[in-house]
């Protein structure tokens, strides 16, 4: 990841070195670095061969290429099209030429003879960007950088599952024949169900293993009933006799990218089921439609979560640390669950009181195309 620079580059272009003297020295700051040009060509080379100049100061009136021309190439170009633009001009800004000037590019107009507390001040707005946009970019690179980790993680870990599951399934099939278990129903009854668990752990794999090697936006779109996915999945997580799993309401159906929904209820009912410390657990699902999304919800009666834990829950590696229990939780998959909320535009939140139980909130597009 290309560290982020912690100077402004500034490039002055005028045809007149007094003019780019005055200029220097009204914008002189520790923190900056000047680049002249003395004519527009020579502003162009200068821009494609410096990729860290982050504003431009540029004379309109110039003998080979005016300004126009100069900013008009730049936006076309997309090596310098971002580059801001501030036109230095002691041309009449009447609204036409203005006009003209945001047509080519431009972001701000500075009138010769210039003020030099309102160019300072210009400057420093678009410094201030500047940095702001660097930042959001080196944020960009490392929520990227992680991603692709734990990408790699997510493949190494189902890799490294799948082959003793299909082992384990196979057993499953020899001990299903055996009289010892066909003579018994209910045992029969445990043992197709546990097929059915370890079938449907394998498949799960075998997505996670599928989603690890494409790419997010090749991820399949498909039509489903969430009601009944999670219904099985509820099913599925065998949660003990005195906790209850229930919905509020039906669960709609939806065109989505089913294993990220999927992960994202799944990651919250193994949380309710693990952290339910009450002698009957109470676990409900339910929706509202909110415009172009449903705000889905899973509510439990369990531990609940300190005020203080309820935002660095969803960062990497970290945990809400409940004291009343031996708490083996990674701190992965709440992050990775607000991950695949946020890449589609929803939001996330928890309502929590301590002894008394939480409720998890997200939302998501109804359909995604």
């Amino acid at each position: 990841m290309r560290p982020f620079n912690q100077t402004f580059t500034i490039l002055l272009v005028d045809d007149r070195e007094e003019n780019l003297i005055s200029l220097q020295e009204i914008l002189e700051a520790p923190d900056r670095k000047f680049l002249k040009a003395h004519s527009g060509n020579e502003a162009l080379k200068m821009a494609l061969k410096n990729e860290d100049i982050g504003l431009i100061m540029l004379d309109v009136q110039m003998p080979d290429l005016d300004g126009f021309e100069v900013a008009s190439i730049l936006k076309s170009n997309p090596r310098t099209r971002d580059i801001s633009i501030i036109f230095v001009t002691a041309i009449s800004t009447e609204l036409n030429n203005v006009l003209k000037g945001y047509a080519h590019g431009a972001v701000d107009y500075l009138q010769k003879p210039l003020h030099i507390a309102v160019t300072q001040s210009k400057v420093k707005v678009f410094q201030d960007l500047y940095f702001y946009q660097q930042q959001l970019k080196e944020t960009i690179e490392l929520k990227d950088k992680i991603n692709k980790q734990l990408e790699r993680f997510m493949f190494m870990v189902a890799h490294d599952l799948k082959s003793p599951l299909a082992g384990v399934v196979g057993l499953l099939q020899l001990m299903k024949d055996d009289d010892r278990i066909t003579s018994s129903d209910e045992l029969l009854d445990y043992m197709k169900l546990m097929l059915e668990a370890s079938n449907h752990l394998i498949n799960m794999i075998g997505s996670i293993l599928e989603y690890s090697r494409q790419n997010q936006k090749d991820q399949s779109i498909e039509e489903f009933d969430v009601h009944e996915l999670v219904a099985e999945m509820a099913r599925l997580l065998f949660p003990p006799s005195h906790i209850h799993i229930g919905f509020d309401n039906r669960l709609p159906s939806i065109r989505t990218k089913k294993l990220k929904l999927q992960q994202v209820f799944q990651n919250l009912l193994t949380n309710s089921i693990k952290y339910i410390d009450k002698p009957v657990g109470e676990i409900s699902i339910g929706h509202r439609e909110e415009g172009d999304f449903y705000n889905f919800y899973v509510k439990d009666n369990g531990a609940g979560i300190p005020k203080e834990a309820r935002q660095k829950i969803f960062n990497l590696f970290e945990t809400a640390g409940h004291a009343s229990k031996r708490d083996t939780s990674t701190g992965v998959g709440l992050n990775i669950m607000k991950m695949h909320v946020e890449e589609q535009g929803g939001k996330i939140n928890v309502e929590s009181t301590p002894g008394e139980g939480s409720t998890f909130y997200f939302q998501w597009l109804k359909r995604m195309s």
